[in-house]
């Protein structure tokens, strides 16, 4: 483990600085304020100019919404996976942060090639660049559990570009309408997530599934996540949009498909649960496919009615790639996609380029009245609404095919970062039989004592723990599950450490408990408890076996739970303590 430190105190701090200072130097030599910003735009006119004419005051509300999508929605939105929630929403800072001052540059780069001079920033500058970094975070979630922080930060250089590339061809020469990022966000950011992860996919890796997985409290901050995303996403899909009844129309279209798909996400949910229960993955993420499958069209004469029936068919097209696609995908195609990202982000972005280029296809003067030219600028006797429909089509295969291509790119210059350097020896074991969630041990600091409090027995009875299940073995050598008890039979007089715990993490240089003995444990998927096994046999539904350390405390106990994940990958260090892996 002392190359994994060594590794992670090297290569991640070497990599940010250089990251930073190459881009403040960028910063320093080409950008500058725009006129909005600079006060330029009162000082080259004789007439008063007022603040509130500022495009600060209209756009700002929005890219503050887009911001917390950015940073709380997503970053949430991924701590699903029980040992991965330090990383999920810590390295969603870290790539957010990076990637929307590279995407400031390269974005205002391919500006100037039309207009000339220097990059110019503004409110709508800082809007643009959270959509990039959207596509980026959309991405990660494919990825995630799967990649180094610098690998990450290496993928973000490359995805950044691509984005900037395909999103300038788009808007610029193909002149599409675009304005939620159906294609140039979604589409463009999954696709590109999906080939990475299957060029850096690994045999056995269905033997990591357990750990690709969820528990209740992770699966709530998830959902905090969703909310996040889904009060916000009609800002989202707006915030560039022309002011006035175009934005306006922009909102009200979104928020009345994420309504729709909202119910058709828990009617769909509970329809393919053969018990006819919901599914919390289900309506994490395919409550939001509305705002994703509406992008490309809410800003044009779609209509509420139409709006929900898009939202409907998201939702339910989300549903059905969760549970039919998703497993497709990973045992034909050999793609594991960590979030699901293919359901939520790629088909509705799809479907939302679709019903973009239908509708275009109906505009009409009738329609918009003289509010035509500033939906489609380019629509006119010289080019009628079934061009600028065939625009819509052509973008979205273009985006699909920088996606594709680029991913296949960009992976090997990723992949070239091996996580055997980067995350050490340790990281390598886990990976050569099949891990991949290998948790946020390896890259966090995490402030704990050994075992997780409370320990069952080292709590009063005015603040009991929560009931745990309990693991008895029969006369026949069969494990099963019991009722719950109140608290478990382990006592402080059993184990004279628990008395320590209650207390809280021990103090600098207090003795720690030793993980000295290798013995198969049992593990509860649902609960992620862990107990000590005493004889052999096969395991009732629910429970899995594997062989880890314990404490000398706790051998001897059938009952006595063990926290399931140590604080530090190489155990506790104290005297005449090995490490964990000495039991793989």
């Amino acid at each position: 483990m002392a190359s994994a430190s060594t590794s992670m105190r090297l290569r991640l701090p070497i990599a940010c600085i250089a990251l930073e200072v190459i881009l403040i130097i960028l910063f320093g030599v080409a950008v500058e304020y725009d006129h909005d910003v600079s006060g330029e735009a009162g000082h080259k006119t004789n007439t008063t100019h007022h603040d509130y004419e500022n495009e600060f005051y209209y756009r700002y509300p929005s890219f503050q919404d887009v911001h917390v999508m950015i940073f709380i929605g997503f970053g949430f939105l991924m701590t699903f996976l029980q040992r991965y929630g330090f990383s999920s929403v810590g390295f969603n800072f870290l790539i957010a942060a990076f990637s929307l001052q590279l995407a400031t540059l390269v974005q205002g780069f391919l500006h100037t090639i039309m207009t000339g001079g220097k990059i110019h920033v503004g409110v709508e500058s800082m809007i643009n660049a959270d959509f990039c970094t959207g596509s980026v975070l959309i991405s990660f979630g494919a990825v995630l559990g799967k990649t180094s922080p610098v690998q990450m930060l290496t993928m973000a250089v490359f995805e950044v570009i691509l984005f900037s590339v395909n999103e300038f061809i788009l808007l610029c020469l193909l002149n599409a309408k675009d304005a939620g990022g159906s294609m140039t966000i979604h589409t463009f950011g999954a696709y590109f997530g999906l080939m990475v992860t299957r060029v850096l996919y690994r045999p056995n890796l269905d033997k990591s599934n357990k750990k690709n997985s969820s528990v209740y409290h992770s699966d709530i901050f998830a959902m905090i996540g969703t909310l996040y995303l889904w009060m916000f996403w009609p800002s989202f899909n707006s915030a560039i949009t022309p002011h006035g009844d175009i934005q306006h129309r922009t909102a009200l279209n979104t928020y009345y498909s994420l309504a729709a798909c909202t119910l058709s996400t828990y009617a769909f949910s509970a329809l393919l649960n053969h018990e006819g229960k919901l599914d919390m993955v289900h309506i994490q993420n395919a409550a939001l496919a509305g705002g994703v499958a509406l992008g490309t069209a809410a800003e044009m004469m779609i209509t509420p009615f139409g709006s929900m029936i898009v939202g409907f068919l998201a939702g339910a097209i989300s549903v059905l790639g969760y549970r039919f696609i998703t497993p497709f995908l990973e045992s034909k195609l050999k793609i594991q996609d960590t979030c699901g990202v293919h359901n939520l982000h790629g088909m509705p972005g799809i479907l939302g380029a679709i019903v973009g280029a239908i509708t275009s296809l109906a505009a009409t003067k009738e329609h918009y009245g003289n509010r035509l030219s500033a939906v489609f600028p380019k629509i006119s006797s010289d080019f009628p609404a079934s061009a600028q429909a065939g625009m819509q089509a052509i973008s979205l295969v273009v985006t699909l095919g920088i996606a594709l291509i680029g991913g296949i790119i960009v992976v090997h210059s990723v992949s070239r970062l091996s996580h055997e350097e980067e995350e050490g020896e340790g990281r390598g074991k886990e990976r050569r039989v099949g891990g991949t969630f290998p948790g946020d041990v390896l890259s966090w600091h995490r402030r704990a004592p050994p075992l997780w409090d409370p320990v069952p027995g080292a709590i009063s009875m005015s603040n009991p723990p929560p009931p745990t299940p309990q693991l008895r073995v029969l006369e026949d050598a069969t494990a099963a599950v019991t009722a719950p008890p109140l608290r478990a039979t382990l006592s402080l007089a059993e184990d004279p450490l628990a008395k320590k715990r209650s207390h809280g993490a021990p103090k600098p240089g207090a003795e720690q408990p030793c993980w000295s003995e290798c013995l198969p444990v049992w593990e509860h998927e649902a609960t992620g408890w862990k107990y000590p096994a005493v004889g052999a046999g096969s395991i009732t539904q629910g429970w899995s076996k594997s062989v880890e350390i314990v404490p000398r405390g706790l051998a001897s106990s059938t009952t006595a739970p063990v926290r399931p994940e140590p604080a530090a990958e190489e155990g506790v260090r104290a005297r005449r303590c090995f490490p964990r892996s000495a039991c793989r």
